[in-house]
């Protein structure tokens, strides 16, 4: 089983990453950290252990980071994914007093110093993962793998005309994070996640299935789809933070290229990602940029996954995608 540590900002497509990640059988989640970015830190805490109780995976350490990207005031995303963070569900819960286990940066980094069969699996804001570099410039070339959702490259931004709202958050993070890595981190950008929409059909079959994890997700999509159609004239919703998920199981989901990334700081193109396509300033290969993806493919793993008690009537519906 692959180790991995998932750092996110919970947010409901990150909900559905984290049971899509807990449910597979050849990952090992061995720690869940918190950084702000959909909603502030403590609710990311909350959302994160509601999926773990939902999951029966209490034993799941959380640990939380800070409220403060790097250098400016958080702004979240809660007008996307509702107050709660969880699509409005009115489910509300406190953390048990025991369930966050200490501080996220000391915990990557003394579990990178200590494993190098750890990846990383970044699902927000790198304001973790930054912190942690400007504790130890070095330690984050100890990870077996670094996977981020962020960026856009040949498509709209999400939150501007050219931002993808993870790299807009932080980009200072992002660009701290990229320029001390030896090995390029995998980036799965919305040009490949805005082509991972959960349709009316699938929720429908999420709806039918009616247990507890199917009926979670359908009612927590409900505030997505109505976002997504307000915004984009989608039906459905994109889930972004999944596709990470089965990236790390099947890197076949997606094809991309090695290129040098940078994000831009200021200025109305703040959150940019900038893609050497050209090698004109002839930096290194700091990341590779997927653009192309097998969304039916992603959907047969991502049920199947969450699912495998109804792997025939997942392979009935997927027929119809």
């Amino acid at each position: 089983m692959k180790k991995i540590i998932i750092d996110c900002d919970p947010g409901i497509d990150d909900a559905l990453a984290l049971i899509f990640a807990i449910k597979s059988t050849k990952l090992n989640v061995i720690g869940i950290t918190i950084c702000a970015g959909n909603v502030p830190v403590e609710l990311g805490a909350i959302n994160a252990y509601k999926v773990l109780k939902l999951l029966g995976r209490e034993d799941i350490p959380i640990y939380c980071g800070d409220n403060l990207p790097i250098k400016r005031e958080l702004i979240t995303a809660q007008d996307t994914h509702g107050i709660d963070g969880l699509g409005e569900i009115l489910q509300e819960i406190e953390l048990p007093e025991n369930i966050i286990k200490g501080n996220a940066i000391d915990y990557i980094l003394k579990t990178l110093n200590e494993d190098d069969q750890i990846s990383i699996i970044a699902l927000g804001p790198l304001t973790n993962l930054a912190k942690v570099v400007k504790q130890d410039s070095n330690v984050l070339n100890k990870a077996k793998k670094i996977i981020s959702m962020g960026g856009a490259f040949q498509t709209n931004g999400n939150c501007s005309q050219v931002a993808e709202f993870n790299y807009w958050v932080d980009p200072e993070s992002v660009n701290i994070v990229f320029e001390n890595v030896k090995t390029p981190i995998h980036l799965i950008p919305l040009d490949v996640t805005r082509k991972i929409v959960l349709t009316p059909n699938y929720r429908e079959y999420l709806k039918q299935m009616n247990n507890p994890i199917s009926i979670f997700i359908y009612n927590i999509t409900n505030f997505y789809v109505d976002f997504h159609w307000k915004q984009e004239k989608i039906l459905g919703c994109v889930i972004n933070d999944p596709l990470v998920i089965g990236y790390l199981l099947d890197e076949t989901l997606c094809e991309g290229f090695l290129s040098h990334l940078e994000c831009v700081e200021d200025g109305k193109a703040i959150g940019q990602s900038l893609i050497d396509v050209g090698g004109f300033y002839n930096r290194n290969n700091n990341v590779h940029i997927n653009t192309k993806v097998n969304q039916k493919k992603f959907f047969e793993l991502f049920f199947n996954t969450i699912f495998p008690e109804n792997i025939k009537t997942n392979t009935i519906v997927l027929e119809g995608y």
